[in-house]
């Protein structure tokens, strides 16, 4: 079951050798952070890669951190920013995959970036938060937790927003790194907040789904199902998370009330992206889910070879995902067939992040994936 590896989930530098368009958009064509700061998983902007041409994506670049890459990439302003276990945050030219600048923290990063006003937000199994100049990598701050950090930040209105495996969420002034404030959960927090509408969305390995008042921590609601690693989706007043019963769950955001539940057949890390009345997520039973948001019920499954610990992005009618079978795919989100497969050289434990017609992923064979489509292609 691979025990290491579940603390990591949260989540040759090779060019080839062709000519690689640069698609314009007027939308704010980015991913980032781990919730594409819309707390679905879903790029709305993305225009250039769709369900006829996503099967034309070919190796637009790779790059070799120095070990595993469990952390998802965030992309923002023509940058890919992505921890490794090598100890590392790298920031990369998200077209070429030129090297831009890399910080070293004191242990794995499995942590995704999130990035806001030129800043760069990271935890870190050593136990601390970073905040990091976007352009440079110089540190701004750091606040150091009681447990090590794999839950991926949030920012929202001058606030980040992390759990720790210390059991508490935090809540830190973006500027400074000050506390504001911390609610202790009984478990730990490997979960990623989802911010939205004043309201922290989070879930503890004590088996609870809280939702905290974003200015002060306050305790708004908790719902209990089982363990949970999942981070919630939050979408038209409606919270989704995974849970180690091998459920997905439907909860009203404003009371916790239950409003369905889909079981499958193995636990379920992998947390839901929301897109067009449609929820999509993942299995350790191998399989995407689509399931319909209002209902739970099933619309389609796509089963691959291994087991499905990370996160599905959804953008423009695509659902791209890594599995244990060493593939990145992308599947048609309306059906579920198969449009496109890549084989990697181990595990896709990172969740893809798409943007401005390229899919960036990383693997545990220490490598960060980038696909395009050639020029002409667009």
């Amino acid at each position: 079951m691979k025990p290491i590896r579940i603390l990591a989930l949260i989540v040759c530098a090779c060019f080839v050798s062709v000519t690689w368009g640069q698609p314009a958009s007027k939308c704010a064509n980015n991913w980032s952070e781990f919730h594409r700061a819309n707390m679905k998983r879903w790029n709305t902007c993305e225009k250039v890669l769709n369900v006829h041409d996503v099967g034309n994506l070919a190796l637009k670049w790779s790059y070799p951190a120095g070990n595993e890459v469990f952390s998802s990439p965030a992309v923002a302003n023509g940058v890919a920013y992505v921890g490794s276990w090598d100890n590392s945050v790298y920031a990369l030219n998200a077209s070429t995959g030129a090297l831009l600048w890399s910080y070293p923290t004191g242990n794995e990063v499995s942590s995704s970036p999130a990035v806001a006003n030129a800043v760069v937000y990271v935890g870190s199994l050593d136990g601390n938060v970073y905040a990091l100049k976007a352009s440079s990598g110089a540190k701004l701050w750091s606040y150091s937790t009681g447990g090590e950090v794999s839950s991926s930040p949030a920012e929202a209105n001058g606030v980040v927003y992390v759990g720790s495996l210390d059991g508490n969420v935090y809540a830190l002034k973006a500027s400074s790194g000050a506390k504001l404030w911390s609610y202790s959960t009984g478990g730990e927090v490997s979960s990623s907040p989802a911010v939205a509408g004043g309201v922290v969305y989070v879930a503890s390995f004590d088996g609870n789904t809280y939702a905290l008042k974003a200015s002060t921590g306050a305790l708004l609601w908790s719902s209990h199902t089982s363990y949970v690693y999942s981070s919630p989706a939050v979408a038209n007043g409606v919270v989704y998370v995974g849970s180690w019963d091998n459920n997905v769950y439907a909860l009203k955001a404003s009371t916790g009330a239950l409003l369905w539940s889909y079981g499958t057949s193995g636990e379920v890390y992998s947390s839901p992206a929301v897109a067009n009345g449609v929820v999509y997520v993942g299995s350790w039973d191998n399989n995407m889910y689509a399931l319909k948001a209002s209902t739970g019920t099933l619309l389609w499954s796509y089963k691959t070879g291994g087991e499905l610990g990370t996160s599905p992005a959804v953008a423009n009618g695509v659902v791209y995902l890594g599995s244990d079978d060493h593939n990145v795919y992308a599947l048609n989100a309306h059906s579920g067939a198969l449009l496109w497969s890549f084989p990697t050289g181990s595990w896709v434990e990172s969740s893809p992040a798409v943007a401005n017609g390229v899919v960036i992923v990383g693997s545990d064979d220490g490598t960060l994936y980038a696909f395009g489509l050639k020029q002409g292609q667009e």
